[in-house]
């Protein structure tokens, strides 16, 4: 495999070339085993594999500091065409700041849907990290050049895995379980709207989110949820002080994350497991 006759060759050119002057030297398996031994499986040539290189980690201590967006289908009378929601959401309160249903899906609605929620929000684009995946609208040129002119820093996931894009995966899983969303599918673009409209009001509004502290992702984005959550701390230090006997614990904690990390690296990781904690 080192000669000068093979030594640019892969074991998988070596062998059916051994193989036709009726040679049989090793299987590929063999010659792929013994490479490495000899430290000598690398990649040869001007043509690297491509490699993805994970997202970088972002930590929001508040809201309006990491947003995150994507775009999903919903169905329509016609089979093969969809309505298409755009969702932009916070990554820190979970609240949904930016909801939009359109025909298609262009980078120019995805600016005009960034600039609007930005003014909605009254938020500062220089403090801003807007996560998104490698789709068509996501790395068009107009939403490019809008959050260069505002100053936002643009985040983008790794080619085909969902997971760099968890908030809004979750958010659109949240969306396709509920009660209300049609079975079928919705009529027309306004019937889509409307519905959307009907999810994002209880969302935001009366949805009590896990991650949050059991709050709603309004409550937590206005700053509210600080009082909400004390107030239930109240109520269960009252309950243990008249039956100490119920807990033989700490009561339920009743809080929320200070902060929110977006695609945390190795490190994060394990620096948050309990075991790290009690080192």
């Amino acid at each position: 495999m080192t000669s000068p006759e093979y030594r640019d060759l892969s074991p998988k050119q070596i062998v059916p070339q051994l193989a036709d002057p009726g040679c049989y030297m090793a299987s590929e398996s063999t010659m792929y085993r013994l490479l490495p031994k000899e430290k000598l499986l690398a990649h040869r040539g001007r043509q690297q594999p491509r490699t993805a290189k994970a997202p970088s980690e972002h930590v929001a201590a508040g809201p309006n500091q990491v947003w995150s967006w994507d775009i999903t289908y919903l169905r329509s009378p016609t089979r093969g065409l969809f309505y298409y929601l755009y969702l932009l959401v916070d990554v820190w309160s979970r609240k949904i700041v930016g909801p939009r249903v359109h025909n298609e899906k262009s980078s120019d609605l995805a600016s005009v849907l960034m600039v609007d929620a930005i003014a909605s929000e009254v938020a500062d684009p220089t403090q801003q990290v807007l996560h998104q995946d490698n789709g068509g609208p996501m790395k068009g040129a107009t939403l490019k050049a809008t959050l260069e002119t505002l100053g936002v820093i643009a985040s983008y996931s790794r080619p085909r895995v969902s997971d760099d894009n968890p908030f809004s995966e979750a958010l659109f899983r949240t969306l396709k379980y509920r009660p209300e969303y049609p079975t079928a599918a919705f009529s027309s673009p306004e019937q889509s709207a409307e519905g959307v409209e009907s999810f994002v009001d209880w969302y935001n509004t009366r949805h009590l989110h896990s991650a949050v502290g059991f709050v709603s992702p309004t409550q937590r984005h206005e700053g509210r949820d600080s009082a909400i959550l004390a107030q239930r701390r109240v109520v269960y230090e009252a309950a243990r002080r008249r039956n100490p006997r119920r807990w033989y614990r700490e009561t339920r904690n009743w809080s929320a994350p200070a902060t929110v990390i977006l695609n945390p690296t190795k490190q994060t990781k394990i620096s948050q497991t309990p075991a790290a904690h009690a080192a």
